[in-house]
């Protein structure tokens, strides 16, 4: 196989593409062939990574008027009203005693926004502002009682004036940074391309997360030593796909003259003297058939009128040669021989002694060997035989130069066709010309089709076209209205999406004829992607990071304290939750069944550690919870125990997962110098040392949001093992919330979830689910599309297909904004 890098100017030209990939502010055009410089694309790269955060699109609140969106108008006038006469006198009531305008606690001023302008402008802290209120946990309980009436007043005024936006006059769809391809849709669309499965996962960087998400475009830079890994790749990868001639085999050998056949004739100390007429042989054995060149150091010792004769003999073909020097010198010869023993024969042939005359001094004339070598190098076809070839290589190499079809005509083929589907998009007759001129140049240099191919295809695969998920820049028109991405953007961000990986060739047959934006002929090929096995991928990326399951391999509960455990569990409890979601995805449930599903997916193994009977077998299948102190996403082990310390369970982690990843209200992190519980000087039950722990009134706020819900499933131990009591004391599995919410158990945390929540926990859903596909965080503005999808998919009860359509269908999805 050929190496892109060994290729001279080809490799020159390639790798100055590194350098304009690194440039923070190099604008890159979509328009141009693998090996252009990035730095004419029009794009611009982002200057830096932004703050992660997550939950800044508005919660839903549970208020009938708020389902849709609320139409903010564009009066300044009307908004300025609004919040000096309805929301300022709710904060001088509430708020302002504890964030005023110098002395905000928390850091937290609220009075300094004193217009609808700057209640804008600082929209990221007045949304925290909210949160605290839908959760009930402001104002604190020692402060004015604040009625209901006036709370979801306060709520819906915050939520229409810090995000007023007109969902009618063409709200912004919002920009992603140009994507480049994570290690997991890298490994994925290799696979699809070419058939071979390789692995970056050794090799590669890893990926920053954003969001929470691996797929976030303004954390998928690219590192020097990841462009020198892509290299490296892409000669690995062809090499695999593509079928070519191997070298020829080589051999040697050397003898040492006086061990030759026939040597004990003749004089010799270290050379061997050959003093009269005879002959000495070496013996072969030959490991293929081809060239064997016969390489000897000689001389002579020079008498009468001729100079030394020998003759090399073997299979037939024989050399005669002179030897007129008397110092060594080297002499070689070439024979074709079969895969068998052959003998060569040195002979020597024209022995002469005579006496001067009137002298004592003798003519002799004699030959020296003083060395013997063998070198041979394989004769072999460079034509394949199509016997031979793998799968891949004929899929790919579809035409072969032949009486049909020339190099170029073959080579214009293969590399349109490949170029095509790794770029997503039909390659350009200048990018597709470029690619065959590359192949011609290495060609004309000696290489086969084959290895030409190879080349060619290297060069696409660390083209920028492949490695990053390019859209052609786009301004709105003239009426404001925002542009849609081409068909093939579109659908190369519903592959990626679904599948973690490029198009198939229907969906890009769908994009060539328009189709995508048919909404039965999307609906008809989404379903059907669903239920193609490639939507494990999006399961095992999306569900692995929405709900942390990632982090299971590295749990690490005590096995001495939890003796059932052990890494087949590990492996089961991740099964269970991965086949729960697919499997509700697939049949279209409701994707509250994720929070109050009265079933689950189990084997033998992880239904005995659960204390359920009945179940036999190592193969997963579904297993009814009725009756069953379990039921939806809560009551998973993975969940559990990755929401656990090593040797107790943790009410804060789990209270805070369900914040974070269920509805969308992150605390804020934990001030600092405030010890951990285990440091703390806390007795008592693990209720009693909470209740000490959330004394201190730094930590009192967020504990009130996290302590009840996760207290709620303290009958599952840190491994998820049901149990009644903590060591000596009986669990206490009841919560309140800071609103006055109160539930029993995971029962009631179920219900609180899945009904009176329930829309809070679709919206949190519906937020992730735009973020990893979009790869950026949600803003104000994607508002108007998540109420809609909310709108749109209620009446069929949040259903899963329904949810993602209404996402493939949203104006983020399917056209091309600007960055604010």
């Amino acid at each position: 196989m050929l190496r892109l890098r060994t290729l001279g100017p080809g490799l020159v030209h390639l790798r100055s593409l590194k350098p304009a990939y690194l440039r923070d502010s190099t604008e890159h055009s979509p328009g141009r062939a693998a090996a252009e410089s990035l730095a004419a694309m029009s794009t611009v790269w982002p200057t830096g990574t932004r703050a992660l955060r997550c939950g800044r699109v508005i919660l839903f609140v549970l208020l009938a008027s708020m389902i849709t969106c609320v139409p903010a108008t564009a009066d300044d006038a009307a908004l300025q009203r609004l919040f000096r006469n309805e929301l300022a006198p709710l904060l001088r009531t509430y708020c302002y005693d504890c964030h005023g305008e110098s002395d905000g606690e928390g850091g937290l001023s609220l009075a300094a926004d004193d217009s609808a302008d700057k209640l804008v402008k600082g929209r990221q802290h007045w949304m925290r502002a909210k949160a605290q209120l839908q959760l009930g946990s402001m104002p604190p309980a020692d402060y004015e009682t604040m009625d209901t009436v006036s709370r979801d007043r306060m709520v819906e005024l915050i939520d229409q004036l810090a995000n007023s936006i007109n969902c009618v006059q063409n709200p912004n769809a919002g920009k992603v940074t140009l994507r480049r391809l994570n290690r997991t849709e890298y490994r994925n669309t290799i696979r699809d391309l070419t058939g071979v499965d390789y692995s970056p996962a050794k090799d590669f960087p890893g990926d920053d997360v954003g969001y929470g998400f691996d797929t976030i475009g303004d954390v998928l830079s690219l590192p020097p030593l990841l462009m020198e890994k892509y290299l490296d790749a892409a000669e690995d990868i062809v090499g695999q796909a593509i079928d070519t001639v191997p070298p020829p085999q080589s051999f040697a050998i050397s003898v040492q003259p006086l061990k030759l056949k026939g040597a004990d004739q003749f004089d010799g100390n270290r050379s061997l003297a050959m003093n009269h007429n005879g002959t000495v042989t070496l013996s072969l054995e030959a490991p293929f058939y081809g060239d064997y060149t016969v390489t000897m150091v000689v001389s002579g010792d020079q008498a009468g009128d001729a100079p030394v004769q020998i003759r090399v003999a073997s299979g037939g073909k024989a050399f005669t040669l002179s030897i007129p020097e008397s110092d060594p010198t080297e002499k070689t010869v070439t024979f074709r021989l079969g895969k068998k023993k052959h003998d060569i024969d040195v002979s020597f042939l024209n022995d002469f002694y005579a006496s001067k005359p009137y002298s004592r001094e003798k003519e002799d004339r004699n030959f020296f060997l003083h060395n013997i070598e063998v070198h041979g190098t394989e004769r072999r076809s460079k034509q394949l035989l199509d016997a031979d070839l793998n799968p891949n290589h004929r899929r790919l190499l579809f035409v072969t130069p032949g009486k049909t079809a020339s190099f170029e005509s073959a080579a214009a083929a293969v590399l349109s066709r490949f170029a095509s589907r790794a770029y997503r998009r039909p390659a350009s007759k200048q990018e597709a010309s470029r690619l065959v001129q590359f192949a011609k140049q290495v060609h004309d240099g000696g290489a086969t089709f084959e290895e030409s191919m190879q080349v060619a295809m290297q060069a696409v695969l660390v083209s920028p076209h492949f490695l990053f998920r390019v859209e052609k820049p786009r301004t709105p028109d003239a009426q404001g209205r925002m542009p849609n991405i081409n068909e093939y953007e579109l659908a190369t961000r519903i592959s990626y999406f679904l599948w973690s990986s490029m198009p198939d060739d229907e969906l890009l047959l769908m994009a060539h004829r328009g189709e995508l934006r048919d909404q039965s002929k999307l609906r008809e090929k989404v379903t059907r992607m669903i239920h193609d096995r490639r939507s494990s991928r999006f399961v095992g990326s999306f569900a692995s990071q929405w709900l942390q399951l990632r982090n299971l391999e590295r749990a690490d509960p005590d096995t001495q304290v939890y003796q059932g455990f052990n890494e087949t569990i590990r492996e089961s409890m991740r099964i269970e939750t991965l086949m729960f979601f697919s499997e509700l995805m697939k049949k279209n449930q409701p994707v509250t069944r994720l929070i109050d599903a009265d079933f689950t997916y189990l084997n033998e193994s992880l239904a005995e550690f659960y204390g359920i009977p009945n179940v036999q077998g190592e193969a997963f299948r579904l297993v009814s919870l009725k009756d069953s102190q379990r039921g939806g996403l809560l009551t998973h082990g993975s969940i559990l125990t990755v929401t656990s310390n090593p040797t107790r369970t943790s009410p804060v982690k789990r209270g805070k997962w369900i914040l974070d990843n269920l509805l969308n209200m992150p605390p804020a992190p934990a001030p600092p110098n405030v010890p951990e519980l285990d440091k703390g000087p806390l007795v008592g039950s693990l209720r009693d040392r909470m209740e000490q722990h959330r004394s201190n009134p730094a930590c009192a706020a967020c504990h009130k949001m996290m302590d009840p819900l996760g207290f709620a499933l303290e009958n599952f131990d840190a491994v998820g093992q049901f149990r009644t009591r903590d060591g000596q004391d009986e669990i206490d599995a009841s919560g309140e919330m800071p609103d006055g919410t109160q539930f029993q158990g995971a029962s009631g945390l179920r219900e609180l979830l899945g009904s009176q929540r329930k829309e809070q926990f679709v919206r949190c859903l519906v937020e992730k689910l735009m973020t990893y596909s979009l790869g950026r965080g949600t803003e104000y503005y994607d508002k108007c599309a998540i109420d809609r999808i909310m709108s749109e998919t209620q009446a069929n009860e949040f259903r899963f297909v329904d949810v993602i359509i209404g996402i493939i269908e949203s104006d983020p999805f399917q056209k091309q904004g600007f960055r604010e």
